[in-house]
């Protein structure tokens, strides 16, 4: 069935044939869990993650010379028959099933798969350590822009170190430092002790010293991996910060110390009631946030952006970003952009036009406001997106678009960012902008509130000089002075609409914002 949707009025039609659809499922059997997520495509166009499922299967639990156990491998197979049927109920068009180190080191690997082959009918993967390193670093660089650093992805059986230079993955490995793997090597005691704290410490030293790249690397970390995440979600609730995501956010070293000091003194059935941890990872949580400790304090970095995209991920962006010479977009930031607004069939020339008025707007009052070219980022990503709240329904839609903002969470860009981006899009139509509890985000909410109001500001006046959306104004000029703000109007026929609804709704905040009286002009004559 094709939809055709009108998006612009006389000048674009969006069709979308549904039977081009693709669902691309990625199966990540891990040491401790494994992960299943599904994505829906539309290739060449956008993506989203449709549904995802993880189960606990301690697969390296047991593990010994001989290799895994009887009852691990039970639960593997148990866990990928599940994972399957799911597949196959979903009718996906491609599965990737991959496996990592708890099969990759087992004496009896061979068993394993073939035991998965004849009573699953899948044939898992078996990723080396560098293959692991590679494909997390990918998901890693889809989520968060890195151009020159280090790449941390604890597991459960392994962590592994990348290095990105020229924001490409220049070399990587696996070491046996999984929060997993370092609990049951070296911790005995309930709480641990802090001789098996050392010993953990020691012993992820010693393996980061092996390393010969890593004293030269940038101490610029993006962080990925269950720990990692979790590591993130204590301490937000902890600081009552109110993210949705933990993408982007900013573990600091401090907190991570805070952190393994405090998992140190409580006993399993306290931790396990800790807000933001999951109760099956509360007994090798300590373990690897010590391993994240070790890596910032050998970078010499004061903490690591975390990232939500990983290993998964970065296998299915190898197979989304197929055309590319590496599968990360040059412009990130804009690609996140753009595939939000496509998943929520945007009005792309309506919003291209209102980003080129409030990027011109900002250009030329540059020296009044003085924001810097992220800020630039946040408008032209509002620009983009305010009207997707359309999908939901006109009426509110600038409060729709909000929502969908934060619940998408925009990769690539900080949770400050996300917040600044969803209440600009808020602010699009009326309303005087408030930072409506995202206070916590900003070391000077006074100063953010003045900057979100300019930004706003000028976004509003662009929306409504694009108002019959019909490309009447197709540039505009700003002169300003001490009391003064004058915006000269360009195209060829008078934007009669355009100058009226700008004129009693759309100049407001800007003249608040700016503390000065905005006049709207075209051929010289300010509209009465």
């Amino acid at each position: 069935m094709t939809i055709t949707r009108i998006t612009q009025a006389n000048s674009e039609r969006i069709e979308i044939d549904e039977r081009r659809y693709r669902r691309v499922a990625v199966i990540d059997l891990g040491s401790n869990s494994a992960r299943l997520i599904i994505m829906r495509t539309l290739p060449d166009r956008f993506y989203y993650l449709e549904d995802e499922i993880r189960e606990v299967v301690r697969l390296r639990s047991g593990m010994t010379e001989a290799g895994l156990s009887k009852e691990a491998m039970a639960r593997g197979v148990a866990t990928l028959r599940m994972f399957n049927r799911f597949c196959e109920s979903l009718a996906v068009d491609e599965l990737i099933a991959t496996t990592t180190s708890a099969v990759r080191e087992a004496a009896n690997r061979d068993e394993f798969l073939a035991k998965v082959a004849s009573k699953v009918g899948l044939r898992l993967r078996v990723l080396s350590g560098e293959e692991e390193a590679y494909y997390g670093a990918i998901g890693a660089q889809n989520a968060l822009p890195l151009n020159e650093g280090v790449v941390l992805d604890i597991g459960g059986g392994s962590a592994q170190l990348s290095l990105i230079k020229a924001g490409r993955w220049q070399t990587g490995q696996a070491l046996t430092l999984g929060a997993l793997a370092l609990s049951e090597r070296f911790v005995e005691s309930d709480p641990p002790t802090r001789s098996e704290v050392r010993r953990i410490r020691k012993e992820v030293r010693r393996q980061l010293h092996e390393i010969p790249w890593l004293n030269e690397a940038s101490p610029t970390v993006i962080g990925l991996g269950g720990t990692l995440r979790n590591l993130a979600r204590v301490t937000i609730r902890h600081r009552k910060l109110p993210l949705g995501t933990v993408n982007g956010y900013l573990l600091r070293d401090d907190e991570i110390k805070y952190l393994v000091k405090r998992f140190r003194k409580l006993p399993l059935n306290r931790r396990q009631r800790l807000a933001g941890l999951s109760s099956d990872r509360a007994d090798i949580i300590m373990a690897g946030a010590i391993v994240a400790q070790e890596v910032l304090r050998w970078l010499g970095a004061n903490g690591m952006r975390v990232a939500t995209y990983g290993l998964r991920e970065g296998l299915f962006f190898e197979e989304f970003w197929a055309a590319l010479d590496y599968p990360v977009p040059d412009d990130l930031r804009e690609s996140h952009v753009r595939n939000v607004a496509l998943r929520y069939n945007y009005h792309a020339t309506h919003a291209a036009h209102v980003q080129r008025l409030a990027l011109r707007l900002f250009d030329d009052l540059a020296a009044l406001h003085g924001a810097d070219a992220r800020e630039r980022q946040w408008l032209a990503a509002a620009a983009t997106l305010h009207d997707i709240g359309n999908a939901i329904n006109y009426e509110d839609h600038h409060k729709h678009s909000q929502a969908l903002i934060l619940g998408n969470g925009l990769p690539a860009f900080g949770p400050e960012e996300v917040a600044m981006i969803a209440l600009m899009s808020r602010y699009h139509r009326r309303g005087r902008p408030k930072l409506h509890g995202f206070d916590p985000l900003f070391d000077n909410p006074a100063v953010a509130v003045q900057r979100l109001r300019q930004l706003a500001g000028m976004l509003r006046v662009a929306e409504f000089l694009e108002r019959s959306r019909a490309g009447l104004v197709t540039d505009l000029r700003v002169e300003w002075d001490e009391s003064d703000i004058t915006i000269q109007l360009i195209g060829e026929e008078r934007p009669v609409v355009e100058m009226w609804d700008a004129g009693r709704k759309g100049v407001d905040l800007m003249e608040e914002a700016f503390g000065r009286t905005v006049h709207l002009r075209y051929d010289g004559e300010a509209w009465a």
